[in-house]
């Protein structure tokens, strides 16, 4: 299974902007890779993790902001068209060797 945790969090002044830096560092020290900007993702193995890192995430959650975390099986990840235009974005694919390791 995989999370992914989206969020958009205010940087008007600067403790939001410390407040926002804090909840990505969070998310790349607890084994998120970034998709995109403001899209993490993790691999979890089962609902148990799932429920564990949902937990974490929550805890973690600037007081001014939203958001999100969606759950979706390796399927439905795998059914993921990625469409480009001139853009090169960043190749995901390599958060699948963490898969090898369950």
């Amino acid at each position: 299974m995989r999370m992914v945790v989206m969020f958009d969090l205010p940087v008007g002044t600067s403790s939001q902007r410390r407040a926002a830096a804090r909840f990505r560092t969070f998310l790349i020290q607890d084994g998120y890779n970034m998709m995109q900007f403001s899209v993490y993702l993790r691999i979890c193995n089962g609902i148990d993790a799932v429920a564990k890192h949902r937990a974490r995430v929550e805890a973690e959650v600037p007081q001014n902001g939203s958001v999100r975390v969606l759950v979706v099986t390796d399927r439905q990840f795998a059914s993921m068209d990625i469409l480009t235009g001139s853009y090169i974005i960043a190749d995901i694919s390599a958060s699948d060797a963490q898969i090898g390791f369950f």
